[in-house]
């Protein structure tokens, strides 16, 4: 029997022609260009957080309506959903397509100059592709060149489609990315800054006005806009209010995304040994869901990839299973929360693993932010918090996965640090006690050391949220600290939820205890007989995990209650 040849992975690579051809795995998504067809507006705006596969997808969107791709269709689309039920519109268009990202938002003038270059060396590269399409295309780019008109370069293709009656497909990626960057920044100026070229007369609501103009002719027939959050969308208003909001529209939940399926069949086409596969695949990457009625949730897809990528290069599973490039998403969420509004908010959604509201809103301005529901949109959008189900008339929002969690836990470590100037990590000290911790079954020095260099040294003002949360959370960014452990929160012993659990790296067997902690908190002035009934209590719960279907019998397993009183004393109890 002849070996499969397996794919390549396409980890990183956003162009759909590349994918196809060039032997890589592609998670068909092109029913959906169907749908997108069949709606009645013409004009979409479909958002979704970073790394969720929107690149491509518009890579896809530009081949498959491409006029010039006529004779390659079957190539790039016959064994593909959309080359066997092909629409009426494919290969029809012109494609127009714009992207905002890496603009200069250092200053003024350096943004208006590289949005102005960037329309202008986009409208010149479309002539160039399209001049046997366009009877007067060599004149067009001499009127690039000659007047350098900025902005306005994009009506010389309005009037080249109007002239030759060809149809444009107008595509515009990261729309947004210049007013992320000038929120992220959290003052006065970015802010400032950000009305001004969005506001009438400002050079971005003119760009978009010029579009809308267009759509009401025969020359821009289609439009499709993706970036991360509405803000800007909003921030526009009559500049452009042409476009059908897609992004929480039920059918579109799984556009863009894995779903569990696809991340099989990704693993069969790609060579991915599910022997290999240690880790629960769903509690890491999985859980995103954009309607309540979506049917299916959704893996992000740069996290399953690179998840796969470790895997076939190194024939075993990652030490790191966070991919780092979540890094960035930890420094937008740590600009966004420079309000204290924003940061107790963020604090509650930790302590509680999520929250309840009205409704996920689908546009709110710049000047809201600081109001927690527009907030909590703006976490959802960005992929820091998903639908969990209805609640009560409302809906809950909860964090997704433990990947997302973990930069929860790395921002409020960094945020406490920064209240507290005396709180310090001392690194060889707190790598010690998670070792005595995995080695040796000692939770002695790890409490100890926290109690001392954490606890004990929390401001007046983090002082009064401590509780049992609160401390859950900072010994979870703790021990997050450590490679020797996978940190949970919450986790499902059945019957109940353990505070935390500590599963051992895959990568290191050498492990030698997993652990359970229960915690209870006491304020100074309770009674010995309050502290007596905490105690109780939270040795009853160990003792239904330990006796739970999943945790029963495992001699690797140790489990301890701690039960603080105030910020200085603690009990360890071995359970």
């Amino acid at each position: 029997m002849e070996a499969k040849t397996f794919k390549r992975l396409p980890y990183g690579n956003s162009d759909f022609r590349d994918i196809v051809l060039q032997n890589y795995a592609y998670v068909d998504k092109t029913r959906f260009i169907e749908q997108l067809e069949n709606e009645s507006n013409r004009n979409h705006f479909f958002i979704r957080p970073r790394k969720f596969g929107k690149s491509l997808f518009l890579t896809t969107l530009m081949y498959y309506y491409d006029l010039n791709e006529v004779e390659n269709f079957d190539r790039l689309f016959g064994k593909l959903y959309i080359g066997k039920h092909p629409t009426p519109e494919k290969n029809l268009y012109a494609i127009l397509q714009f992207d905002f990202s890496g603009l200069d938002t250092s200053s003024e003038k350096g943004f208006v100059e590289s949005f102005s270059s960037s329309v202008q060396d986009t409208v010149r590269q479309f002539f160039r592709v399209y001049q046997h399409t366009f009877s007067e295309a060599e004149y067009y780019l001499d009127q690039i060149a000659k007047k350098d008109p900025g902005v306005r370069t994009i009506n010389l293709t309005f009037d080249a489609a109007v002239n030759d009656n060809v149809k444009l497909f107008i595509i515009i990626d990261e729309y947004d990315h210049f007013a992320n960057d000038l929120i992220a920044m959290g003052t006065r100026a970015g802010k400032d800054f950000y009305r001004t070229m969005v506001s009438a007369n400002g050079l971005v609501r003119d760009f978009y006005e010029r579009i809308k103009a267009a759509t009401k002719s025969s020359a821009a027939y289609r439009t499709f806009i993706t970036g991360i959050s509405p803000v800007m969308l909003d921030d526009l208003t009559s500049g452009y209010n042409i476009a059908q909001i897609l992004t929480l529209e039920s059918q579109y939940n799984e556009m863009m995304g894995f779903t569990q399926e696809e991340v099989e069949w990704l693993m069969r086409e790609t060579g991915v040994d599910p022997a290999l596969i240690n880790v629960d695949m769903e509690a890491y990457y999985n859980g995103y869901l954009f309607h309540a009625e979506g049917q299916h949730r959704v893996y992000n897809p740069a996290m399953i990839l690179y998840f796969f990528g470790q895997i076939l290069r190194h024939r075993k599973p990652p030490r790191d299973i966070i991919d780092l490039n979540l890094q960035t998403d930890y420094g937008r969420l740590r600009r966004l929360t420079r309000n204290e509004n924003n940061r107790e908010t963020l604090l509650q959604i930790m302590k509680d693993n999520g929250v309840v509201v009205t409704e996920i809103l689908k546009k709110f301005s710049i000047d809201m932010l600081s109001d927690d529901s527009y907030f909590v949109s703006l976490l959802f959008y960005m992929g820091l918090l998903t639908i969990d189900a209805p609640h009560r008339l409302r809906l809950r929002l909860q964090i997704p996965n433990y990947s997302i969690k973990t930069l929860y836990w790395e921002y409020l470590a960094k945020q406490i640090m920064e209240t507290s100037p005396e709180m310090t990590i001392r690194s060889q000290p707190l790598d010690d006690a998670i070792l005595a911790l995995a080695m040796e079954g000692d939770v002695q020095q790890f409490i100890a050391y926290v109690s001392e260099n954490a606890f004990g040294k929390l401001s007046d003002y983090d002082l009064q949220r401590f509780d049992e949360k609160y401390i859950q959370i900072l010994l979870l960014a703790y021990l997050f600290m450590s490679k020797l452990y996978i940190p949970m929160s919450e986790y499902e012993a059945v019957p109940g939820r353990a505070d935390i659990f500590l599963q051992r790296n895959p990568l290191l067997p050498e492990v030698k205890y997993e652990w359970i902690f229960e915690i209870k908190y006491c304020k100074t002035s309770a009674s010995e007989a309050e502290i007596t009934a905490k105690r109780s209590e939270g040795l009853e719960q160990l003792q239904q995990y330990l006796h739970s279907f999943r945790l029963k019998g495992r001699p690797d397993l140790r489990a301890a209650l701690l039960v603080f009183t105030g910020k200085n004393k603690f009990e360890i109890v071995d359970a």
